[in-house]
């Protein structure tokens, strides 16, 4: 076994204690092979999105009553999407796949999780696919689809730092890895997570035990900055939301270019309480980030892939005292990818008047999540609509194909 090997084995047993499970650092990527060519990436949004502002219904004029900050200047960010939409400026590096049709969205979607509006409850239904009770189902929606499909391979691999997603958890072999470049940090990366979790004991104790472990490695010491504090804080402001997403999404395509069909990984942050312009910047920096490296590094197989990216549930539509929003019920999925019919905003929009929102506080939901990765497992792989309704989303009514896949 390699250092480097037995160093994974060590933090997968728990060698390093709790804390560095709790490291933001460290988050596996989960793979599958299977046969044919085409690819699909699905990415857990973490925290409950808010749709009504990422993509923003700027044509329904109550959007501007609900959140007079939030929704403040929309008309002037220059992101447009087709004269209703528009774009969240922090997903404007996008706008060229968008234009490309490379890049969609569904609005007023949901799973079937009602009303108590918890983050574990509603991961858990999220990723187990199931109805409105997760109840004794233990495997997720992706391993179904891997025991419904021919030819399905397993790569060996395993998951540094937390347990392995329930979305891929079942009876297919399927294993968890994190790439070795989660601990390969520049000195930038840990003069920011030292800046970020100074004050957090939790992750600052996890943090430097992650520094530790990549030094031990052969990285450069932490002390060799070469600048200033101040200045790194400054060139960091962008580039620091993607680095995360960046080494996920890098070595996601790295397998996925070689015996790999399907990949999911996971990106925090989407929790907006309080200061949701700065938290919703930075998380959709990730995600940008993600979608970019996955299209850059695929090359010719991008025109093969698809990505789609699921939260737990949306956010109120009005804004809340502290500049954010609270957790709702009705969101948006995104979609990327060549394989995607992009250029369009998917689903039946409610309205926002009061008597049309649910529970008079939050977006209506007028479709199920579910059936958007349901109709791209059916185009991609060719799983039947009996076996998208019963084995893999029990309880799903497909409907009608909204055409997501070119």
């Amino acid at each position: 076994m390699t250092d480097l090997n037995r160093r994974g084995f060590l933090l997968k047993g728990g060698a390093l204690g709790c804390s560095l499970a709790a490291s933001p650092l460290l988050t596996p990527v989960t793979f599958a092979a299977t046969g044919g060519e085409n690819r699909l990436v699905v990415i857990i949004l973490r925290g409950a999105m808010d749709g009504l502002d990422v993509i923003r219904p700027y044509g329904d004029p109550l959007l501007e009553t609900y959140r007079p900050t939030l929704a403040r200047g929309i008309a002037d960010d220059g992101l447009d999407l087709d004269g209703f939409y528009a774009l969240n400026p922090a997903l404007s590096d996008l706008m060229p796949l968008w234009r490309r049709g490379e890049l969609g969205f569904a609005q007023a979607v949901s799973t079937p999780y009602r009303d108590k509006r918890s983050h574990f409850d509603g991961q858990d239904l999220l990723e187990a696919g199931t109805g409105a009770d997760v109840g004794a189902v233990r495997d997720g929606w992706l391993n179904r689809l891997l025991q419904a499909m021919p030819g399905v391979t397993s790569e060996t691999a395993f998951a540094v730092g937390r347990e392995e997603m329930k979305l891929l958890s079942g009876r297919a072999a399927v294993s968890s890895w994190s790439p070795d470049g989660r601990l390969d940090m520049s000195p930038q990366a840990r003069l920011l997570l030292d800046e970020v979790y100074h004050d957090d004991p939790l992750f600052r104790a996890a943090g430097q035990e992650a520094i530790a472990i990549a030094e031990s490695l052969g990285v450069a010491s932490a002390d060799s900055f070469g600048v200033s504090k101040k200045v790194l804080r400054e060139q960091l402001k962008t580039s620091s939301q993607a680095g995360e997403a960046d080494v996920l999404a890098r070595f996601a395509a790295t397998r996925l270019n070689e015996n790999s069909r399907i990949a999911a990984f996971s990106l925090s942050g989407w929790d907006t309480h309080g200061r949701q312009r700065a938290g919703l910047a930075r998380a959709l920096g990730k995600l940008q980030s993600a979608i970019l490296t996955l299209k850059s590094e695929l090359g010719a197989n991008w025109d093969r892939t698809a990505v789609v990216a699921v939260t737990e549930f949306g956010r109120t539509a009005r804004e809340n005292g502290t500049l954010g929003t609270d957790h709702g019920t009705g969101g948006a999925l995104v979609m990327a990818g060549g394989a995607i019919r992009g250029g369009r905003v998917f689903g039946e929009w409610p309205g926002l008047a009061e008597a049309d929102l649910y529970a008079r506080r939050d977006l209506m939901p007028t479709a199920d999540v579910r059936a958007y990765p349901a109709w791209m497992m059916q185009g991609l792989f060719g799983i039947s609509a009996a076996t998208l309704q019963t084995a893999v989303f029990p309880g799903l009514q497909l409907g009608r194909d909204p055409g997501v896949l070119s």
